[in-house]
């Protein structure tokens, strides 16, 4: 159902709750929490959900432990491409939806804040994100249409010209991926953190970023952006970092005296 629903493929949750009824003798309302429950660990591993079944706390980790199963026999699921980009060029691209960063007031009840975040530990769902290539990338060219959206639209075409997308030009080292500019012209130097999950998925950041990010603090932002393969919506996170989100250190390096 749920890849159904990403690709805009009709589907009937009745039919397959009856279909489930007659093959595990549970009730409807059983089965209906069962998948509210699948949407929520589905929450926790970065990864969308079947709209209708909102996200139900309180489950065993058994349950977790079986939806990672079913992602590991299934990588193209993971590996999938996303259908957001515009298929005509960059000239048709639209805006993105940039709101505010998630905060403490607007944060989920702890408990289920708690939960999510274990299994987003526990399954390292950052890395698994900053692995996916082909999401990172469609993340990039996104936010590359989206800034040149924003400088047209602003009546900049001088400027809009001019944006790189440095990270397909000349390789992931620099810091940030995109070079734009701000509607008055000042450089704007942007690192995508891409992710199909919810705003509050935990994603990696380089020592390199971090730096750069210091160096260049009035110029540095992290574009977030999330819910990708449906409707993509961003915040951006501006230097320090710290002052936003925690900074923990995963792995370090060894060298010898």
């Amino acid at each position: 159902m749920l890849a159904n629903d990403v690709a805009h493929v009709p589907y009937s949750k009745s039919e397959h709750n009856q279909r489930m009824q007659e093959k595990i003798g549970r009730s409807r309302k059983s089965i209906e929490f069962k998948h509210q429950n699948i949407s929520a660990v589905l929450k926790g591993l970065g990864e969308d959900w079947i709209p209708g079944y909102k996200p139900a706390f309180h489950f065993q980790m058994t349950l977790v432990d079986a939806v990672v199963r079913w992602l590991a026999r299934n990588p193209s699921w993971l590996a999938r491409n996303p259908s957001t980009r515009p298929e005509s060029g960059l000239s048709e691209a639209s805006l993105i939806w940039v709101g505010p960063p998630p905060t403490h007031s607007n944060q989920p009840p702890p408990q289920e804040l708690e939960q999510t975040f274990k299994i987003a530990r526990k399954f390292d769902v950052a890395a698994r994100d900053e692995r996916n290539r082909t999401l990172g990338r469609a993340g990039e060219e996104c936010v590359l249409g989206h800034e040149h959206a924003m400088l047209k639209n602003a009546g900049r075409d001088d400027l809009a010209g001019k944006v790189r997308w440095v990270a397909e030009e000349e390789g992931d080292g620099l810091g940030y991926d995109i070079a734009s500019f701000t509607i008055d012209g000042r450089p704007r130097l942007i690192e995508v953190k891409t992710t199909n999950g919810w705003e509050r998925t935990p994603f990696q950041i380089t020592r390199n970023e971090l730096t750069v990010a210091d160096q260049r603090r009035t110029e540095w932002c992290l574009f977030r952006l999330w819910n990708f393969s449906r409707q993509p919506k961003a915040f951006e996170l501006y230097p320090p970092l710290d002052a936003h989100v925690s900074l923990t250190a995963i792995t370090f390096q060894a060298s010898f005296y």
